[in-house]
């Protein structure tokens, strides 16, 4: 089920933000007199069409892209014989280069107004939820990765790069995570009661080894007091009468008092019976259970640390919105830049839509993260397709661009082939990121 959900969500929001971006081309050409021939969501198989006046609107099989097709315009369809034949009026070719500039670009300009829009929407109706730095106030637990730079459990990390920050999870922030030669500087309590303030340098590939599915989500959380939520059916916990609102107060004896205490006390004691002690309101109470193979017992953790509301107004979500919609865009970038210096392994970096249905939708239907995660998608789209590679819009606007300086444009001989090339380009990329989702997946 969580497959057809995970699936289910990559579709919609993929048809989404393709319709929208093809829709851009069409309107632009529209704008400009020029004949649209087809409109299709998908690539063929054609699964449904229906024509309206000069334009056939379809659906095709292959739900991972789409196509507008514009007479006079060399593109994926090649139609070569066409632009044998002298240019009409209504044709791609026959118009000034300025104006199919505009028509190349209308698709990105589209996915980066979409992809304000939802992070507006989204920054207004949701405004920020989040656990402020000044409120971890045990310090974190830091796992083996965090061990490796140099962090230890109960450490309290006071700046990034050397300023203060407002969020716990700024900790993981792009600014962290794809910047260049960062810090944290954490206070550390020693075995005296002193407290010192040291600067932990932040290796360059930390990004890397976030992309390894093994080690990313063991690196730093705080140190969370807690009671228990949420009860997993046919579990040992349920079966013992664990309830939502108790508290862990020992493991075979040993105090506990916060969430990874318990953790690591469960553990450790995999296929074993053990004896925990329970605060239940003014009751004390002692449960026995069997921890599973696996290590678990059965429960999910309510926070007892303080959350920070904020509420924007819609001049503040306009501003913030648009702010995180764009830095989307130079994530990307930074991301790309990493890829190139050898710091990150694309393999591990790179994903296709296996990658995007897993990690970012996830098995559970979720409006909220769905839209975000559009969001996201239709600024990365943006930015994909405005990089300069033939067959895909930002190739058309650089030979545009060139036309447009020099005065000469290229030889109808010389766009087919910079559209082949592309188009083996991109299927290369799109089979190296299917395989290696496959890869990480299976491996």
């Amino acid at each position: 089920m969580e497959v057809l959900i995970m699936a289910g969500q990559l579709i919609l929001g993929l048809s989404i933000l393709v319709g929208l971006h093809e829709l851009g081309h069409l309107l632009a050409a529209r704008m400009f007199g020029m004949r649209v021939e087809q409109y299709f969501i998908g690539f063929p198989p054609k699964v449904f069409s229906i024509t309206r006046g000069e334009t056939e609107y379809g659906l095709g099989a292959i739900p991972l892209g789409g196509y507008v097709k514009i007479s006079g315009m060399i593109d994926e369809s090649l139609d070569t014989a066409q632009m044998k034949a002298e240019p009409q009026p209504w044709e791609f070719r026959a118009k000034p280069a300025w104006q199919r500039l505009i028509v190349m670009l209308g698709g990105i300009i589209v996915n980066v107004i979409t992809g304000i829009v939802i992070f507006v929407a989204l920054t207004y109706i949701n405004g920020d939820t989040y656990l402020a730095a000044k409120d971890a106030r045990y310090g974190i637990v830091a796992h083996e990765l965090a061990q490796q730079i140099g962090l230890k459990t109960g450490d309290r990390i006071v700046a990034i790069n050397g300023k203060p920050h407002r969020d716990f999870n700024d900790v993981f922030s792009s600014e962290v995570l794809l910047g260049t030669n960062s810090t944290y500087t954490v206070e550390r309590t020693g075995a005296g009661g002193a407290v010192e303030r040291l600067t932990i340098d932040l290796p360059n590939d930390l990004v890397d080894k976030f992309s390894d599915k093994k080690s990313a989500p063991r690196f730093i959380e705080p140190i969370m007091p807690f009671e228990i939520g949420v009860v997993s059916k046919d579990m040992p916990a349920a079966k013992a009468g664990l309830k939502p609102g108790d508290r862990i107060v020992s493991i075979n004896g040993r105090p506990t008092q916060y969430f990874h205490e318990v953790q690591q006390a469960v553990s450790v004691n995999k296929g074993r019976t053990i004896a925990l002690g329970v605060q239940r309101g003014t009751q004390n109470l002692n449960l026995n259970m069997t921890v599973t193979p696996e290590g678990t017992i059965g429960f999910y953790p309510k926070s007892l640390l303080p959350v920070t509301k904020v509420q924007y107004t819609l001049g503040e979500s306009i501003t913030r919105g648009t702010e995180r919609a764009f830095g989307v865009v130079y994530d990307n970038i930074k991301g790309f830049g990493k890829i190139f210096r050898g710091e990150v392994s694309a393999s591990k970096a790179l994903s296709g839509p296996i990658g995007i249905a897993q990690n970012l939708f996830g098995g559970v239907w979720k409006w909220d993260r769905f839209w975000f995660v559009t969001g996201l998608l239709s600024m990365a789209l943006a930015f994909m397709n405005a990089l300069p590679i033939p067959a895909l819009d930002g190739g058309h606007s650089v030979l545009l661009l060139y036309e447009m300086v020099s005065g000469r444009k290229p030889s109808d001989r010389f766009l087919e082939a910079a559209q082949k090339v592309g188009m083996v380009i991109l299927l290369g990329l799109m089979a190296f990121a299917i395989f290696n989702d496959v890869f990480k997946a299976v491996f």
